[in-house]
């Protein structure tokens, strides 16, 4: 049977789709257990707080994420209504992740500007107009979008057609939410940079403008992709990575920050015995 120029080319795709997907569930997986010692030694030994419930729902969200995605890419369905079903539980995991990585450097910044209440309500306003106007935009992209199978034996999948405008449009509203964090804690960096001497005041900065840095960096780069690169299967591998990574990056930042004021607590304890 011959096949067309078009139906190979969704094929294709579709495989590299899979071979994206088990990537970075390896990457995940990885990460996890380099940190399995410290991760647990944080879970056994730190008081439970919402602080640590946002962890545990940022650490593991992502385990979900990637059994909706290895569904997704992995079990051979034709159904249109059942790829967009999938797709939307992968976005909503999606936009979880994405939440919780979002809310520890909201508190972080909270906590920059000496827990100024109008700021953080500032930023929890925005932050939920964010995440509402990006839910809307992914569902009615994905229930007007066309859907990709293949129609190759041995190919399972499917995908949605990710050439529509707005399905970047989530990621022009990120860049701008995250633009004003990062001009907070700059803001906030600037006008206390005489007064602040600790530690951990230090990493904070720290952490912050690196994490926004690297969400600035890949929010940009999924809003520029389309105009450079006219292959949507390249789409899809930048924004499934700026999840994982910014999850990642989240959690092991609250772990350094959380061992480093451990530590500190025990340097302190002992010097007083002492």
């Amino acid at each position: 049977m011959q096949y067309s120029v078009d139906d190979i080319a969704a094929a294709r795709n579709l495989q590299f789709l899979v071979y994206i997907c088990m990537a970075q569930v390896t990457f995940w997986t990885y990460d996890y257990a380099c940190l399995l010692h410290e991760e647990w030694t944080f879970l056994l030994r730190s008081r439970w707080t919402r602080i640590k419930g946002l962890y545990i729902i940022a650490r593991y969200v992502p385990f979900f994420l990637s059994t909706a995605y290895l569904w997704l890419t992995l079990t051979p369905d034709e159904n249109v209504n059942t790829c967009r079903m999938l797709t939307n539980i992968y976005a909503c995991f999606a936009v979880i992740s994405l939440t919780c990585s979002e809310c520890f450097f909201i508190l972080r910044t909270y906590a920059l500007w000496d827990n100024n209440r109008i700021v953080l309500v500032a930023m929890m306003l925005t932050l939920f107009a964010t995440i509402v106007s990006s839910i809307v935009i992914l569902f009615i992209a994905s229930a007007t979008s066309d859907v990709t199978t293949s129609t190759i034996p041995g190919i399972p999948g499917c995908s949605l057609h990710a050439q529509d405008v707005r399905f970047f449009l989530p990621y022009i509203i990120l860049f701008v939410f995250q633009l004003g964090l990062i001009s907070l804690t700059l803001i906030r960096v600037i006008q206390s940079w005489r007064l602040a001497k600790g530690h951990l005041h230090a990493i904070l900065v720290k952490h912050n403008i690196c994490y926004y840095a690297c969400g600035l960096f890949f929010s940009a780069l999924n809003v520029l992709l389309p105009i450079l690169v006219s292959d949507p299967i390249y789409y899809s591998l930048l924004q499934d990575s700026q999840v994982f990574i910014l999850a990642i990056l989240a959690t092991r930042m609250h772990l350094h920050l959380w061992h480093i004021d451990r530590l500190t607590y025990v340097s302190v304890a002992v010097d007083c015995t002492v």
